[in-house]
């Protein structure tokens, strides 16, 4: 199985991260994934936005979660997409999936509603806080889920019990052959992010993962062999 290539916020190093342009310019490039990141307006509008606050990206110091989704398009001249609009943008491409990142409990009802007004729910599946991860389950008991993991220890097997997921990812320098080995052989895909270098790229390859997150989609895209 070659490894997937999965798009960190999209094409980050041509396009503003989780903007419509980054996502379809990811998309155009052959990226198997698209990883964005999904925050609600005050209004309960799921919308693409890293950070709590539009200040580092669009000069404004407000909390997302403060602003309707009007006001957030004010500000940012319509350049924080909504969910709805990036899941447009994937039904406008044959092949690649989204890969939602949710912080809060809170989002999750209301992301899983807009995935399955768009159609999209074979086309999307999720990452982020264990809790909302919980809550992603809860609602929809045969999602597709990502479990991010952080430390050197494995992650206990009761946990992976009641989360039920299919990939176990792992920060890239933890994805060494024997913790992509003993994530294989109990029944899991093994994922790694953010490697944005070819030397971390090339390790995790060789170490068999099943997918690589990063920024710079067309330095890994080049170590992928070529269909």
């Amino acid at each position: 199985m070659t490894a997937q290539a999965v798009a960190h916020r999209g094409d980050p190093y041509h396009f503003r991260e989780n903007t419509l342009p980054s996502v379809r310019s990811a998309l155009s490039k052959g990226a198997d994934v698209v990883e964005v990141d999904v925050r609600l307006t005050r209004d309960g509008v799921p919308v693409l936005l890293h950070d709590p606050t539009l200040e580092r990206l669009w000069g404004h110091p407000t909390e997302v979660g403060a602003l309707t989704a009007a006001e957030v398009a004010q500000l940012t001249g319509g350049g924080v997409p909504t969910l709805a609009a990036a899941l447009e943008e994937l039904r406008a491409h044959t092949t690649g999936r989204l890969l939602l990142d949710l912080t809060e409990p809170e989002q999750v009802g209301t992301v899983l509603a807009a995935v399955r007004d768009a159609g999209a729910a074979d086309r999307v599946y999720y990452c982020g806080e264990l809790t909302a991860m919980f809550e992603v389950r809860a609602h929809q008991p045969a999602a597709e889920v990502a479990m991010t993991w952080k430390t050197t220890a494995r992650p206990p097997a009761g946990l992976l019990a009641e989360l039920a997921p299919r990939w176990l990812n792992y920060r890239f320098p933890l994805a060494d052959r024997a913790t992509v080995a003993w994530t294989h052989d109990h029944g899991f895909l093994a994922a790694a992010w953010t490697a944005d270098w070819g030397r971390s790229m090339s390790r995790l390859l060789a170490a068999g993962v099943d997918a690589i997150t990063t920024n710079r989609l067309d330095a890994l895209r080049r170590l992928l062999p070529r269909d």
